[in-house]
């Protein structure tokens, strides 16, 4: 059987860009339906370490780069979003950390205090006296600097929940591999198929798609292959056991941290440190052995105060997907390419989100929503769930 529905817009791609995106234009009036080959958020979203980033990490040459002044102001919206007052509320997310921070080693701290008396650094962090310092900061072994940033950490798949129970009515799950666009003059024709083998027969005035690495196929079929990606491959690393929850990056000499470290607690309740930064970008090229033991030293030398002595250790690659840029390089802003009535986004940051969709609405040139009252014959179709952590997948290796 196939049912057929009229949208204003159709999404492609259920991680934060399109859910974010689904929420603005449903405030905006237009009737949407977004579409998910798996679960919401299985790819760079779940991935992310949750950090609403606020630029500091991209002004640590003392500089204002481009992507800092981009991204500066995301904290402030998403705030305003997880207290209820913003579009969309997300109060029902959970906030795992109000703040990240960063500190420093004994050696190196004593070095920068010019440098973080500066005015761009000032204006995105603030140094912590001894008495207000957090686990594990607090311990008497510590003797580096600590400074708190305006980055509040998220549990992003409590993120993917709000979102998913505000806008479920919107959520089709179907399968990948049978997603078919074809252009014409009054917009886009798209055919879905749900995993029971029900078809679904779109007519959409626009169609957005937002699924990264997930919509390389469909993107390559545009008529002006006007949408180009790259990847930039981590290798994270995951450590769990008796931990303090620890959210912060340690500086190094060069312009990235050396480690960027978040914590959430795994089905079993167990601490888990999901581990970014430099050690993971370089980790890219390295076998998951080689991985391991660099972890293992880099954490010893930059924390040698925490046991982890008892731990479990385990990897994970992440292909960040992103439109392309010269030389590979990370976008400073997203990436939004049209072609005719397709739109395909990458927000290249968790935190970019908001920034994406207003993109999109500037561009989608639909002035009056349809007005298209529900999705007639779709109250049955099946929704996509929300993907699990990295940490939770089945049969992972722990070492």
């Amino acid at each position: 059987m196939t049912s057929e529905a009229q949208v204003d817009v159709a999404i492609v791609g259920g991680g934060i860009a399109g859910l974010w995106l689904l929420a603005r234009l449903r405030h905006a009036g237009f009737s949407c339906v977004l579409c998910e080959g798996h679960a919401l958020g299985p790819g760079q979203t779940v991935a992310s370490q949750g950090i609403i980033h606020g630029g500091t990490k991209y002004s640590l040459t003392g500089k204002l780069s481009g992507a800092a002044e981009a991204i500066g102001a995301m904290p402030g919206i998403w705030r305003a979003a997880l207290q209820g007052q913003g579009e969309p509320d997300l109060s029902r997310a959970t906030i795992l950390s109000e703040h990240q921070y960063l500190w420093t080693t004994e050696s190196l701290g004593s070095k920068l205090t010019g440098f973080f008396a500066g005015k761009a650094m000032k204006a995105r962090m603030q140094p912590l006296q001894r008495d207000r310092h957090p686990e594990p900061f607090a311990e008497r072994a510590f003797h580096g600097s600590l400074y708190q940033l305006d980055e509040p950490v998220l549990d992003t798949r409590t993120l993917l929940s709000a979102f998913s129970d505000a806008y479920a009515d919107s959520l089709l799950h179907i399968d990948p591999n049978a997603v078919r666009l074809e252009i014409g003059d009054d917009g886009v024709r798209m055919a879905v198929r749900a995993p029971s083998g029900e078809q679904l027969s779109l007519r959409a005035r626009r169609v957005i798609l937002t699924a990264g690495a997930g919509n390389e196929a469909l993107a390559r079929a545009l008529p002006a292959a006007a949408a180009p990606m790259q990847r930039r491959p981590l290798q994270m690393v995951m450590v769990r056991g008796e931990l303090p929850a620890l959210y912060a990056h340690c500086l190094g000499v060069s312009a990235n941290p050396r480690a960027t470290i978040t914590s959430n607690r795994d089905r079993a309740g167990r601490q888990v440190w999901y581990v970014g930064g430099q050690v993971a970008e370089i980790g890219a090229n390295r076998t998951h052995d080689e991985q391991l033991h660099a972890a293992h030293a880099e954490l010893a030398e930059i924390l040698p105060w925490v046991d982890l002595a008892h731990t479990e250790w385990a990897t994970l690659r992440v292909d960040r997907a992103e439109g392309r840029q010269p030389g590979g390089h990370r976008p400073d802003l997203p990436v939004l390419n049209w072609s005719g009535p397709v739109g395909v986004a990458w927000p290249t940051k968790l935190a970019l989100a908001p920034r994406l969709a207003e993109m999109v609405m500037d561009g989608l040139g639909l002035d009056t929503p349809t007005q298209a009252e529900g999705l007639p014959g779709l109250d049955e179709w099946p929704r996509p769930e929300v993907a699990p952590y990295p940490w939770d997948v089945e049969g992972r290796t722990w070492s």
